[in-house]
């Protein structure tokens, strides 16, 4: 996949590279933005709000980043479900080695998903930029 070259080293690093990337296209970034709560209770966050600071445009962006096998990609389902629950548009930016191609697929399909190394191009065009 594109953009495999971009070493993130955890999901922390994940989401403040997406906040640095909005900002270094002129982009408004704040980080864990909260917005109301889960169908279980638990505080929903956004990793990432950008907006534009003219149009006022605005993108919610989760990020993903699993390293190695393990449990993150299993969550990705209900995240994208999640994300239909959001009063703003957003995304999936997911990052590391450790999805499986079936995964990566999956994300590609629902539309609602990027990889690290393609954020730039996308917000460029998402945005007008």
């Amino acid at each position: 996949m594109p953009g495999r070259s971009t070493a993130v080293e955890s999901g922390n690093d994940l989401r403040d590279r997406v906040a640095e990337a909005g900002r270094a296209l002129g982009l408004e970034a704040i980080t864990e933005v909260a917005v109301g709560r889960r169908v279980w209770g638990a505080r929903r966050k956004i990793d990432v709000v950008l907006k534009h600071p003219e149009t006022r445009v605005s993108l919610g962006i989760e990020c993903k980043f699993q390293g190695g096998p393990g449990s993150a990609e299993e969550k990705i389902p209900a995240t994208i479900q999640d994300i239909h629950a959001w009063p703003i548009r957003g995304i999936v930016v997911y990052a590391g080695a450790g999805f499986s191609s079936n995964m990566e697929s999956y994300l590609l399909s629902t539309g609602m998903a990027v990889e690290l190394g393609d954020l730039k191009k996308w917000l460029e065009l998402y945005f007008g930029l």
